[in-house]
């Protein structure tokens, strides 16, 4: 799969595929069943299956107090559309010029000239050029007008509930992450880098790495169970979500205590999966009573370690 950033770098070889434009913000079912619907166009026509997303989202440079959190960053993104099947992925380093450009021309300058799309899908509520002037009405007008095969794919739902980056957002806030998986075609996942911490994980023999750097959104504060990745090797984790007010600190941190492992990875990335929330973060009156709440905590996640391995074995 390959993953552009720039137009200029988009290579002959690609053009006149299938394509589909959107943020595609955290990958979740309801993108995968468009993109098997482009899939479908691109086995027809014999070409390849692109995406054209957008980094940052736009509305980070029109509204930047508005923009919501991220879900994935960009990399990732890319990683879990070519899981999907896609052939490549444009990143386009979203720029005022580019928002300048009216639907007619965003049509002709990107999808015409530059992609030479044969064929498009879009969901219901797609929006596109200046003021997101463009709508499924004008696409399909101006596709008819350039011979461009278009489908508007229908919204996906779960147990009645319509799959969408915002709702995923909601639920995640809620700290439902497990029900914010479901929608999602992977376990919703964060990055960050290890720094020096207080140590007080390690002096009461449960020692964390301390995440930060974090530029997606965090879930809402309790402890979860988890998988760290480290060196590309899964590793079993509980995740803190929150301040640790047993010792009278305040500040919010994220913190993973990683499951039989020792190695120091300070000063390095890690990734991290959440697969379910454990409990709400509170206050322990001594620090012996929180070491024993922290003894069930690493029972409660190895548990659901173990029902997770048999439902996916």
């Amino acid at each position: 799969m390959k993953l552009i950033r720039k137009l200029s770098d988009f290579p002959d070889s690609l053009r006149g595929g299938a394509l589909t434009i959107g943020n595609f913000d955290g990958v979740h079912r309801g993108h995968a069943a468009l993109i098997g619907e482009l899939k479908k166009f691109a086995d027809q026509q014999n070409s390849a299956a692109v995406v054209f997303t957008f980094d940052p989202h736009p509305v980070r440079i029109l509204q930047p107090d508005k923009a919501p959190p991220p879900l994935t960053w960009t990399n990732r993104k890319a990683d879990l559309l070519a899981e999907l099947g896609i052939d490549a992925v444009v990143a386009y380093p979203t720029d005022p010029a580019l928002l300048e450009l009216d639907y007619r021309d965003f049509f002709h300058q990107i999808i015409v000239d530059t992609i030479g799309a044969r064929a498009m899908v879009e969901g219901p509520n797609f929006f596109f050029g200046h003021d997101r002037e463009g709508t499924v009405a004008t696409l399909t007008e101006l596709c008819q007008d350039s011979g461009i095969r278009l489908k508007i794919a229908e919204p996906i739902t779960v147990s009645e509930d319509l799959i969408s980056s915002s709702r995923v957002r909601e639920l995640l806030r809620q700290g439902k992450v497990d029900l914010a998986s479901s929608m999602l075609t992977q376990p919703y996942r964060i990055r960050g880098m290890v720094t020096h911490g207080s140590a007080r994980g390690t002096s009461i023999g449960f020692p964390t790495a301390n995440l930060d750097a974090i530029d997606t959104l965090i879930p809402k504060l309790g402890v979860y169970a988890g998988r760290a990745f480290i060196h590309g090797r899964k590793h079993w984790a509980a995740i803190h979500v929150g301040p640790n007010p047993t010792f009278g600190e305040n500040v919010a941190k994220v913190e993973a205590h990683i499951l039989d492992y020792e190695n120091s990875i300070y000063g390095q990335p890690i990734e991290v999966d959440f697969i379910q929330r454990v409990r709400d973060i509170r206050q322990f009156n001594s620090p012996d009573e929180l070491i024993d709440q922290l003894g069930m905590d690493m029972k409660q996640v190895r548990h659901i370690a173990r029902q997770t391995a048999l439902t996916t074995n």
